[in-house]
């Protein structure tokens, strides 16, 4: 089954350049377009829709805000942000929102493509040069996570920080210069030690201990 996508942008072109793009590919298909968040939401409701690619700066309210209505409304929703804002402070609200991707719109299509897939298969989706800037900031210690975090390594750390910060394991691989199978074995360890099951408890984790 393909899935089926509603574009929500203002600006038509934008809509129309996204809509060839997706067109070619065979495993998704555009059921809809929107101009604003309200007719996305009216969309949502009659289309079913299995996710929305949405503009951050789109009336009447931001991207943002129609997001977390969405969520609320559809929580089985993907929303996946394609915006101009290469902004950390918007990145970690649209994650907080609820989106299941971040991309910025000089993203390559295969990258677009890429984001969709990824979001598709639970996972989250950054875009790289969103990803470098988070990786810079500094990294928490292990006295601040308190038991039982204290058992972390440094690594189990990073990439716990990275983790919560929306980005998959191929991503956590290459910023950190690791296999995919060592940052599967990593997240593994931290479900383990800390007593988790799931990648929603290890990013709520997370956020409770300022690593995010």
């Amino acid at each position: 089954m393909p899935i089926r996508i509603l574009i929500a942008d203002d600006h038509a072109v934008v809509r129309s350049g996204l809509r060839e793009l997706l067109r070619a590919d065979e495993d998704v298909e555009v059921v809809g377009e929107a101009a604003d968040g309200a007719e996305a939401m009216r969309l949502v409701g009659t289309l079913q829709p299995d996710m929305v690619l949405l503009d951050i700066t789109m009336p009447p309210d931001n991207g943002i805000e129609t997001a977390k209505r969405l969520k609320e409304a559809y929580p089985d929703l993907l929303v996946l942000f394609l915006t101009i804002h290469e902004d950390e402070g918007l990145l970690h609200e649209a994650l907080r929102a609820g989106a299941s991707g971040y991309l910025i719109k000089r993203a390559e299509p295969a990258e677009i493509l890429q984001a969709i897939r990824a979001a598709s298969q639970g996972d989250i989706y950054v875009h790289p040069a969103m990803t470098r800037a988070l990786l810079q900031q500094p990294i928490a210690t292990e006295h601040r996570l308190g038991s039982p975090a204290e058992e972390l390594t440094r690594r189990e750390v990073d990439v716990l920080r990275l983790l919560a910060k929306g980005n998959t394991n191929r991503q956590i691989a290459d910023l950190l210069g690791l296999s995919v199978r060592t940052v599967e074995n990593h997240r593994a360890n931290l479900l383990g030690k800390l007593g988790l099951s799931s990648r929603v408890e290890l990013v709520s984790y997370a956020e409770e201990h300022d690593l995010v």
